[in-house]
């Protein structure tokens, strides 16, 4: 298919010839990606489709009573750009909003934007160096103060001041906001940036109010009150707060979209476990909806059984992997452990990596305990399509496991215990507490074994390993172990955010108070090298074949993929829930209703 044919093609979508769904179709055909089919009828001009928003019913807002909600993971804080699990981050959004979000199919549709920018309504420079966003009028507050560009300018510098220590600041840091007008900002890019949807979108793009965090800005930034009680735009507004328990909220009477939200007051509870949370929506009907099911998808369907509910898989771009610690977690150097400035003593050795690798039994994880829930992967980057890797493989191998341990000199003592230069090879495992989990480890523990690598396995509650607290030890950014398992999610319909999980200079420190998206440590000059040349590629071929050689470098070495997880949630018999993929659980909160 050539340039003109593609015109032609999109002409018949803006015309209402042929319809967005068919488009998308022929451009999957030929190679592209749903998502980024999406966006390019959004470069041309062509409207996102809101199939989401359509299904909404309720006549009027309020009126659908409590809205009880269970994350047994709790939250810890209500800063958006604090937030480094997926509990404050859904937390988070129930008070704050950004520009846009990313809907089921990788499209982007306006939440606090007047439009979505494309090349026709001049929002898409053509040189690709910067993009005019747009803010709806009328929007305020929940303290009745209005929306205005002054609040964007101001989130921008706020994420990207290092003395902030923001996790988002990695989508902020490079580029420079302007104020246009009271309602509009122009987001400049140093270089043609072809990715120009990052910041102000999904969970990194949630805007803060100036006029209440302008005093707590930079070094101040963790004293600010509102990181506690939140003051957003959303569909809620804050009534209480209590840590690793509870958030509530009450309907806004002033929201902006018509005829929302539908239920009165929100409840999200936190803490217990998956299961407790899985059968408080499933059999009996406590909850309306429980988020993220880690549980083997046997006991969903027995649950399920109950008939109070359903389990709802959505597949998007979340990933369980396997980190090892490309530093010493037994070392301290200025009072910090798993310093750049050290060596982790096996798995600096690319042949003890290897190794681990094929220990891992992924095909038995999946049929054993994660079912209709998650997929075996050999990559980080697992959709949109365009991007997945052709060339990478994963194989359960103990004997060739072996093989490279003992290539790399560690040989078995008398124990059967592998050691080297009088150290023996002893890993501390570490994760979060739930079943699939401590099973996974149990799997990884008995193989690793029987390869002569003796393994203490450390698990972790889920409130504290994914706390944000830079005084705890134990969070998962720390990494004060050898390895460490969890899941994470790639909320954008597209992997330019998800790979700076390994670039080097989002390395998680003491000095950035281990916010940084790096968490292994890992370093590697050809990555970053690949990374930034595809933040300039506009040809999206050669873009994608940029990302896809990160993906390769990343898991040949220190990141070892496990399952492609679906976003697994328990929901009510009666409530209508969509969700996306591409962004979090509550991004289209305000559609959420009960049915009759």
């Amino acid at each position: 298919m050539d340039e003109r044919d593609l015109h032609h093609l999109i002409g018949r979508v803006r015309s209402g010839d042929l319809s967005r769904r068919a488009f998308v179709r022929r451009m999957v055909a030929v190679g592209l990606s749903a998502p980024m089919a999406g966006l390019m009828l959004a470069g041309s001009g062509v409207a996102m489709a809101s199939d989401i928003r359509s299904g909404y019913k309720p006549a009027k807002a309020g009126g659908g009573g409590a809205l009880k909600l269970l994350w047994w993971q709790a939250p810890t804080l209500i800063n958006p750009h604090f937030a480094i699990g997926t509990k404050d981050q859904d937390a988070s959004r129930i008070f704050y909003e950004p520009l846009a979000a990313w809907d089921p199919e990788g499209n982007l549709v306006p939440v606090l934007a007047a439009e979505i920018p494309s090349k026709e309504n001049g929002g898409i420079a053509p040189d690709g160096r910067s993009v005019v966003w747009k803010v709806k009028p009328g929007v305020t507050w929940h303290d009745g103060k209005p929306l205005t560009a002054d609040d964007l300018v101001f989130t921008w510098d706020y994420a990207r001041d290092p003395a902030t220590a923001a996790v988002t600041s990695g989508s902020y840091k490079d580029c420079k906001v302007e104020k246009i007008d009271d309602l509009s900002v122009r987001v400049l890019f140093d270089k043609p940036t072809p990715y120009w949807c990052d910041a102000f979108v999904g969970i990194v793009g949630m805007v803060l109010p100036k006029h209440l965090f302008g005093p707590y800005s930079g070094a101040k930034s963790r004293e600010a009150p509102q990181n506690l009680a939140p003051v957003g735009t959303g569909p809620y507004r804050f009534v209480e707060f209590r840590p690793g328990d509870i958030v509530r909220g009450e309907r806004n009477p002033n929201y902006h979209l018509p005829n929302r939200p539908y239920f009165d007051t929100i409840e999200m509870k936190g803490g217990g476990d998956a299961v407790s949370a899985a059968r408080a929506v499933l059999q009996t009907g406590e909850y309306d909806y429980a988020w993220n099911m880690l549980i083997e998808d046997e006991v969903l369907k027995r649950l399920e059984a109950g008939g109070k509910g359903r389990v709802d898989v959505v597949y998007g771009g979340k990933l369980e992997f396997l980190l090892l610690n490309a530093t010493d977690p037994n070392v301290e150097v200025d009072g910090e452990r798993s310093s750049i400035t050290t060596k982790h003593p096996a798995f600096s050795d690319p042949k003890v990596c290897q190794a681990m690798n094929l220990l891992i039994d992924r095909k038995s994880i999946e049929q054993y305990i994660y079912g209709r829930t998650g997929k075996a992967t050999a990559n980080t980057v697992n959709g949109p399509e365009r991007f997945v890797s052709k060339d990478t493989r994963f194989a359960f191998d103990p004997a060739r496991a072996n093989a490279l341990l003992d290539e790399a000199g560690w040989k078995k003592g008398s124990d059967g215990i592998r050691a080297k230069d009088g150290k023996r090879l002893k890993l501390v495992f570490q994760t979060s507490i739930n079943a699939p989990r401590q099973k996974t480890q149990a799997i990884i523990k008995q193989a690793a074994a029987k390869a002569g690598i003796e393994m203490e396995l450390k698990s972790v509650t889920g409130s504290v390993f994914f706390s944000s607290d830079p005084a705890n030890p134990d969070t998962c950014t720390h990494f004060y172990a050898d390895m460490e398992m969890y899941a994470y999610s790639m909320t954008q319909a597209d992997p330019a955010i998800w790979l700076l999980m390994y670039a080097s200079w989002e390395v998680a420190t003491k000095a950035n108070k281990w916010q940084g998206r790096n968490v292994v440590r890992w370093r590697n000059a050809a990555y970053d090298e690949a990374y930034n040349a595809a933040q300039s590629e506009l040809d999206p071929v050669k873009r994608a074949a940029l990302l896809i050689k990160c993906n390769d470098l990343a898991v040949s070495e220190n990141v070892l993929p496990l399952i492609h997880r679906a976003e697994v949630s328990a929901v009510g018999a009666s409530l209508s829930a969509p969700r996306s993929g591409w962004d979090n659980d509550l991004s289209f909160l305000p559609e959420w209703s009960r049915t009759t």
